[in-house]
């Protein structure tokens, strides 16, 4: 069987939801009628993974303007029971694509942010969210911590798809629990755009034996808005140069990765390939160990059929 998919590498409309929903729209209705099945968007894409701001924090203090800065943050991330969800549903079914969204997640009922990533099928809406299990340093400062009821996967009709965001995935047995539910397509937003990541990617593919996506945004300094740009001021321009990039299971980089521009990779993936590549090498198969070796993962879900593939 074989899927084509796009990353999207490309800026959100900083801080503002619904422009930056309006933009994942255009971008959405473009790749669909281009043929794309699949199409991913890079880690906190809605509103803005907020790189180089402190929020002001530090040890043993807290500013009146970082909690300001915090409430606005707040205010434009996404609430999956207002009407956001059913937006991003709506342009799920009218354009016959799966979409896969970094997205910053509010939950009123207990104020927190989550870093999340939100899997949404054209025939059922919302199939689920991964939340982040560990945000890395000072995204601590922001972002929430997730269980295990957070490592989702899902078996669809374009594939099983599963992932983790940015520096989870340089948790082994993060990615394991991946591997165990016999993840296909491995999606990995990020915000990482070091030539190391490239070398994770690959490795992650080669581990798993899977497709791998992982997909950041292209962001300078200059596209903050200017109310903002004083905070940044000490960044150099090139905050985020990308780095996107497809990885087939045997650790071949079939597009990028693309750095310092904005723009779309896309590819079509023979998930036959994936069979293939296990012919020498399969994580939860003979190469297990099983005999040796026990794993288990506290409240994660069993991989979720879509029901109407």
């Amino acid at each position: 069987m074989k899927v084509k998919v796009g990353l999207v590498q490309d800026s959100p409309v900083f801080f503002d939801k619904d422009k930056t929903i309006k933009k994942i729209e255009q971008l959405t209705q473009k790749y669909a009628k281009e043929g794309c099945e699949l199409l991913i968007f890079p880690e906190s894409f809605i509103p803005g993974y907020p790189r180089g701001f402190s929020f002001g924090a530090k040890i043993g203090s807290r500013t009146d303007d970082g909690r300001a800065l915090y409430a606005e943050y707040a205010k434009n991330s996404i609430d999956l029971e207002s009407e956001d969800l059913k937006r991003l549903e709506k342009l799920s079914k009218s354009n016959n694509i799966y979409l896969v969204i970094g997205a910053t997640e509010k939950q009123e009922k207990n104020g927190t942010l989550y870093c999340s990533m939100l899997y949404i099928s054209p025939s059922e809406g919302l199939l689920g969210v991964h939340r982040k299990i560990k945000p890395t340093g000072t995204e601590r400062i922001i972002w929430g911590e997730a269980a295990g009821e957070s490592l989702v996967t899902f078996k669809t009709k374009i594939g099983k798809l599963g992932g983790l965001i940015c520096w989870e995935n340089y948790m082994p047995l993060a990615r394991m629990s991946m591997y165990k539910k016999g993840v296909e397509i491995y999606i990995a937003p990020t915000a990482d755009s070091r030539e190391e990541w490239t070398s994770t990617m690959k490795h992650i593919a080669l581990e798993g034996r899977c497709f791998v996506l992982g997909c950041n945004q292209f962001y300078t300094k200059s596209m903050y808005p200017e109310k903002y740009q004083s905070l940044v001021e000490n960044e150099p321009e090139d905050m985020c140069p990308g780095g996107s990039i497809i990885v087939s299971p045997l650790g071949k980089v079939i597009a990028g990765p693309l750095f310092n521009t904005s723009g779309v990779l896309v590819a079509e993936l023979d998930l036959d390939e994936i069979s293939k590549s296990k012919l020498d090498f399969d994580v939860i198969g003979h190469y297990s160990r099983n005999d040796i070796f026990q794993f288990s993962v506290e409240d994660q879900p069993e991989i979720q059929q879509e029901r109407k593939s």
